[in-house]
């Protein structure tokens, strides 16, 4: 008998539900052309059974899939990284002999790392970048290879740095590379489908990195760059990073006297009296915030044995990330100053008994803490190796956590409400790397995701992005520019307890288990002060600005008058400061907004004789009214009380 069996065709589910049949390795651009032509000229890749794929790579067997176009959440990736190919093939062309590191997207960006003769010149990153157009127009199709380790290692003859990574590859891992044009790399992919599809992209900038983050190793050349799909967000977004230059924390810092860094002590700030008043300011909220939600405020030792990290699970996970310090009986780093508040908190707990019409109980704490990040990673305030939390650690049952979320998220929503700030939600699940039975995972994801759909908020899903023993809720925040930070958290914690031996005793009279809560509103004082500074772009409101009025005498014959006036300031809770120096009145004016003071109350002989002042509000430019003093005092306080964000 003879005869052959024809192959049975794909079937394909899409997000609707449908099911579309193709021939057996039928490509996602067949599926999209099978959809509508409309659709196949926007595709960028395809998504088979949730994992992104290359449009033009076949389909093996029966999946759900869906193509991706650019209004799909994964398709900046996609371009960011084939014009990091892009760049990458560009630079080969003027440089030949560059050899290749990594190349990833990145938040807002891509970059490449090269190595190099020389460091890369801005009139360097002008060629390139008019070479990358170049690659553009000729739309060089974006194709992967299967290729085994010989193969690759053929291809890449030349290049250490790749040899390098391909030594590492698993035995059982696939290996690909992908060519545009006459540039190929060592690449999982996916791409775009072709070079045509880069048009809207700019270099930035260009910066020394060590290869593989290790400082021991050669120093590489970073370029970094940024794509978008129109033009008109690429300009934006190019308009807002000559913002972010101008509200650059650092250059303000010192411009209005907040902060600075001696080489003595690296990644440590100095604050000024003036940055010190705003550092009080935002602690003194905070405070209020945790004494209105029932919170204790405790301090606890900034310096533990080694005995502390192993229960809670640093030493063996965190430890190069901790200063160690010398114990003089042992001659061994058996200290380490603390990098977090959490287990001194637990350790406080566990100290004395606790009944369950105690909880929830709460813990803040404002401790100083320490974390060794490496030299090349600091940046102004934003990385230090010294730092302030606000952090907090809530002791409670199981069934107070939907209650004590609630209570929480509206805290800290109102926090960032008082600073002109929005926040995102995010819900972030258990990462490949934690600790805990599966079992302990399910019922606190279970617990923490009741707890938030309660609240009512909108929030969005992050998988894999939880801490290593517990789901969180994390607030993403913007600022005044649209830019995103990582600020406040919302973490539960069903493993301390165990680690740490903590009880409380039930109504039934037995022993049992608290869950915790870690919680941060600001985090870090030092980020959420940089970040403040660049949403404000130094020009606080009242209420946050280290000098409130400047009071301004217009001649030595107003001084009395204008430090009384001062008085009568102070005495109702107003930072003020008296300028009485002998300059020109248009000078000490122009230097108060300099110095973006909120308001200059002016005092002339007219002034002085009627009890009133000449009120200059902040960028109002000459515009000045005239004021009775005690309705200017009772306004300035009312505003203070109010945390008005606007003067």
């Amino acid at each position: 008998m003879s005869g052959s069996t024809a192959l049975q065709p794909l079937r394909l589910t899409l997000p609707d539900g449908s099911v579309r049949e193709l021939p057996p390795g039928s490509t996602g651009r067949a599926l999209a052309e099978s959809i509508g032509s409309g659709l196949a000229r926007a595709a960028l890749a395809v998504k088979v059974d949730g994992q992104l794929r290359d449009l033009d790579r076949p389909l093996e067997s029966d999946a759900a899939v869906a193509i991706v176009t650019e209004r799909d959440p994964e398709a900046l990736d996609l371009l960011r990284h084939s014009s990091a190919h892009m760049l990458a093939t560009a630079v080969r062309e003027l440089f030949p002999g560059a050899r290749i590191g990594f190349g990833p997207s990145i938040e807002d960006g891509f970059y490449y790392d090269f190595e190099v003769p020389r460091p890369f010149t801005p009139e360097d990153l002008e060629a390139i970048e008019k070479k990358m157009a170049e690659v553009a127009e000729r739309d060089y199709p974006f194709t992967r290879d299967v290729v085994d380790r010989a193969d690759a290692n053929r291809r890449f003859a030349d290049d250490p740095l790749k040899l390098e990574r391909i030594a590492e590859l698993g035995d059982d891992e696939t290996i690909t590379v992908y060519t545009d044009g006459p540039f190929q790399d060592l690449c999982r992919g996916p791409h775009v489908p072709r070079t045509g599809r880069l048009k809207h992209y700019k270099l930035l900038n260009a910066a020394g990195a060590y290869w593989r983050g290790d400082e021991r190793r050669q120093m590489l050349q970073r370029i970094y760059g940024t794509a978008w799909f129109k033009k008109d967000e690429l300009d934006a977004y190019l308009h807002r990073l000559e913002e972010a230059k101008k509200r650059d924390h650092r250059r303000l810092g010192r411009e209005l006297d907040l902060f600075m860094f001696h080489p003595f002590a690296p990644g440590a700030p100095f604050y000024t009296d003036r940055g010190t008043t705003m550092v009080r300011v935002i602690n003194d909220y905070v405070r209020e915030l945790n004494q209105r939600a029932g919170y204790q405020e405790i301090k606890t030792p900034l310096l533990y044995n080694k005995g502390l990290w192993e229960i809670s699970g640093h030493w063996g996970k965190y430890r190069e990330h901790m200063f160690l310090v010398l114990d003089s009986e042992t001659g061994e780093h058996d200290f380490s100053l603390k990098p977090m508040n959490c287990p001194s908190h637990h350790l406080y707990f566990g100290t004395r008994k606790h009944s369950y019409r105690e909880l929830p109980t709460g813990y803040a704490t404002f401790d100083v803490l320490h974390r060794n990040e490496v030299s090349g990673a600091l940046g102004g305030l934003t990385r230090v190796r010294q730092f302030q939390q606000d952090d907090c650690h809530v002791y409670l049952m199981s069934s107070q956590i939907a209650t004590e979320v609630r209570r929480i998220t509206d805290m800290i929503l109102e926090l960032y409400a008082t600073f002109g700030l929005t926040a995102t939600l995010k819900f972030a699940t258990r990462p490949e790397q934690r600790i805990g039975e599966d079992a302990m995972w399910d019922r606190a994801e279970a617990d923490l995701r009741a707890a938030l759909e309660a609240t009512g908020k909108p929030y969005e899903l992050k998988p894999g992005d939880g801490a290593f023993y517990g789901p969180k809720i994390d607030f993403d925040v913007s600022d005044s520019i649209g830019r995103k930070w990582q600020l406040g958290t919302i973490q539960l914690d069903y493993a301390a307890a165990d680690r740490f031996d903590l009880t409380y005793v039930g109504e039934d009279n037995t022993e049992h288990r608290p869950v915790i809560i870690h919680r941060a509103m600001a985090g870090s004082f030092e980020r959420f002060m940089a970040i403040l500074i660049e949403h404000f772009a130094g020009a606080f409101p009242l209420w946050l600005a280290p000098e409130q009025v400047r009071v301004i005498p217009i001649s030595d014959g107003q001084t009395d008058a204008a430090r009384r006036l001062a008085e009568r300031l102070r005495g109702a809770g107003v930072r003020v400061h008296v300028d009485d120096r002998n300059e020109t009145l248009n000078y000490r004016i122009r230097d108060g907004e300099v110095w973006k003071i909120p308001y200059m109350a002016v005092v002339g002989q007219r002034e002085a004789d009627a009890d009133t002042l000449a009120l200059r509000v902040r960028g109002a430019g000459r515009k000045q009214e005239i004021f009775p003093a005690g309705e200017f005092i009772a306004r300035v306080a009312e505003e203070n009380r109010t945390r008005a964000l606007v003067p």
